[in-house]
């Protein structure tokens, strides 16, 4: 498979814009799940934790591999409340494009506006898709303006709507000047009702006139004020959204199955492949002042970032990494540089949420887990032991808030010790530690819901009832 065509991108958004659902139609039609997943019925193929069922919320940000028109599409889901920042953040360093969700009737919420510096820290290009415009009270004209003077976005729409909240049915490709109209699954393509001809051409013009700014041949069609092809658009208006310059706005709704293969077609069109991102840059081991570059190619040494651990009662430990260049095969040596020690490789895993399909080599661009790692922790790099290097780890938020926790019982101590020890393991916003004066267990995570969800694993993972003081 041609590295051109691989697109690592995350999906975030304030809690209950609606991501997962997103999420849940991307994996519906492309073919990896035969049915649809809601996430009020607790159904949702990516919120495969108990909490996460019960709660309708998004915890641990999981990995997913699907493919759209022969790409290769990793998707990572992360958590939209602010009580799991650190989820976001090692998903935003390990991703390539990020596709940010709105509602269209809430707008920019706080917690969009903290995602969004995220992104902007890593430099991960992004498209918008203002989701459920079905909804009483959507407005995608306010939501547009409101991404443009809360995340200083620079936004363009490249679909605006036909009809709004019960009426809403499908939107206008501004590019291609074609409306798409969706029945069911299907999306019919026709050209521009009457009443949307003005729209549709203000509309254009407004993009025609943003991308001139960053294109000389478009500039010149403009000035002479001629018809600019679509191509010429597309090749733009990609260039424009790789370099951070823009941010292409599209809109559908989720749940009614609206707009997500125009959303996947423009995941296609206009985030990167690991190309595009280019090179990555490491540290060298010896000295800091020196760098190494690793371009996205299966000949260069081995080099891949750890960026999370998920305890799977099944198979055990799996150690999710991002690989940025070189082969891993199973059974072979890789050097741990964080640690210093020799990681022997395992079994190979592509995740498809709960199903997992074991592979015998993955390369540069792969997100993949591996099982029955030793030493390897988050963030920590694994590389060829001959061009050792480090990569940039991940930035972990102090913690927030403490709690103390008491076994039900004096034999039950060393089996919650241990259970917390996994848990620390798996998550770098948790900590716990043991205070000798008062003889105390203590936890101290990101904030309650935190704290609430690790009490829980506790109890229903670990089977320790513990008392919370």
């Amino acid at each position: 498979m041609p590295l051109q065509k691989v697109r690592n991108i995350g999906i975030a958004a304030h809690i209950d814009a609606g991501k997962t659902t997103v999420t849940e139609r991307m994996l519906f039609f492309t073919g990896t799940t035969r049915k649809l997943g809601e996430v009020h019925d607790g159904q949702a193929t990516m919120d495969f934790m108990k909490q996460e069922q019960e709660r309708g919320i998004t915890i641990a940000s999981a990995a997913i591999t699907c493919s759209w028109n022969g790409h290769p599409i990793n998707i990572i889901d992360t958590p939209g409340h602010v009580d799991f920042t650190v989820e976001v953040e090692r998903s935003l360093r390990v991703i390539d494009g990020m596709i940010a969700v709105f509602c269209a009737v809430a707008g920019v919420e706080p917690q969009s506006e903290t995602v969004w510096n995220q992104a902007d820290r890593y430099k991960v290009p992004r498209i918008a898709f203002i989701n459920k415009m079905d909804r009483i009270g959507a407005d995608f004209y306010e939501a547009v303006n409101q991404i443009d003077k809360y995340l200083d976005a620079n936004p363009i729409p490249f679909h605006i709507p036909i009809g709004i909240e019960d009426n809403f049915q499908g939107s206008i490709d501004i590019i291609e000047k074609k409306a798409i109209i969706f029945n069911e699954f299907e999306r019919q393509v026709m050209d521009v009702p009457a009443e949307y001809t003005e729209k549709c051409d203000e509309a254009r013009s407004f993009l025609v006139e943003k991308l001139a700014d960053y294109d000389e041949d478009i500039m010149e069609l403009y000035l002479n004020e001629e018809e600019v092809p679509a191509e010429l658009l597309k090749k733009a208006a990609r260039n424009a959204t790789l370099k951070l310059l823009i941010t292409p706005v599209f809109c559908g709704s989720a749940y009614k199955n609206k707009g997500i293969q125009v959303l996947l077609d423009s995941i296609i069109d206009y985030l990167p492949s690991p190309i595009d991102v280019g090179a990555m840059v490491g540290i060298d081991i010896n000295d800091p002042e020196k760098s190494h570059k690793r371009s996205p190619s299966s000949g260069e040494p081995f080099a891949a970032l750890a960026f999370k651990l998920i305890n799977d009662p099944y198979v055990g430990q799996q150690t999710f990494i991002r690989i940025y260049s070189g082969l891993l095969k199973s059974g072979m040596q890789v050097y741990n540089s964080t640690k210093n020690k020799m990681e022997r490789i395992g079994r190979i895993m592509k995740i498809h949420a709960k199903d997992r399909e074991e592979v015998n080599e993955a390369g540069p661009g792969d997100i993949v887990a591996l099982i029955g790692m030793k030493f390897t922790k988050t963030g920590d790099t694994l590389c060829d032991r001959d061009n050792p290097l480090y990569l940039e780890s991940i930035f972990i938020p102090p913690t927030v808030i403490e709690l103390k926790v008491t076994p039900p019982s004096r034999k039950e101590q060393e089996k919650m010790g241990i259970a917390l020890k996994k848990l620390a393991n798996e998550d770098p916003s948790f900590n716990t530690r043991y205070d000798e004066e008062t003889n105390e267990t203590i936890i101290s995570g990101m904030g309650e819901l935190h704290l609430e969800i690790i009490i829980d694993r506790l109890k229903h993972e670990f089977n320790v009832d513990v008392e919370v003081g």
